[in-house]
């Protein structure tokens, strides 16, 4: 079964309740949809993996490495169909699972789920708090800068673009343009 938006929220939020980590699955959500429609694929599909990637987020915080592991077990439960628990798996390709992206869908999880929190982050130093004036430019210098959020993989985002076989600006980009119209809905 694909589920429903909400279904796919219903099923999340049965796993997860930080708003934080609700705001996230809104974040990428909201960025899947808009590179389906670059890819002239499905945005509903797209949205809804990008709802569920990290449905076992919370059950696997003290124990990282198990991340995107105990997911297959959560939406087989629920009846999801094994492309999405497949792509939900591949998110996580040299990190903690050995699924690798095979599709475009997959590859596009793999680069902006590190993506979107880079993207948010630098829109809520600046002064407005917002992505409504956020350059690409301005996410390039927060780039460079190893102490700025920390704990996202830039490596992981390089290897998703050249995976994904579109520049690095390109992605960044269109990751800042999808994440516009959501900032107020991700938490912005």
């Amino acid at each position: 079964m694909i589920p429903t938006r909400e279904q796919a929220l219903e099923l999340l939020k049965q796993y997860n309740q930080e708003e934080s980590h609700i705001h996230h699955a809104l974040a990428v959500e909201a960025a899947m949809r808009h590179f389906a429609e670059l890819y002239h694929e499905d945005p509903d599909l797209w949205g809804i993996v990008g709802i569920l990637h990290d449905i076992d987020w919370e059950k696997t915080t003290s124990t990282p490495q198990q991340h995107c592991h105990l997911a297959p077990e959560m939406l087989k439960k629920a009846g999801v169909d094994d492309s999405i628990i497949h792509a939900v798996q591949s998110h996580g390709f040299g990190i903690c699972t050995d699924v690798e992206p095979s599709n475009n869908l997959e590859r596009t999880l793999f680069t902006i789920d590190e993506l979107t929190g880079l993207i948010i982050t630098a829109g809520l130093v600046r002064p407005s708090k917002s992505l409504a004036d956020l350059e690409l430019k301005s996410v390039k210098k927060k780039w460079k800068d190893k102490a700025f959020a920390r704990g996202v993989s830039r490596e992981t985002i390089k290897q998703g673009a050249e995976r994904m076989n579109m520049p690095l600006d390109d992605v960044i980009n269109e990751t800042i343009i999808a994440l516009r119209p959501v900032e107020k809905l991700i938490g912005m």
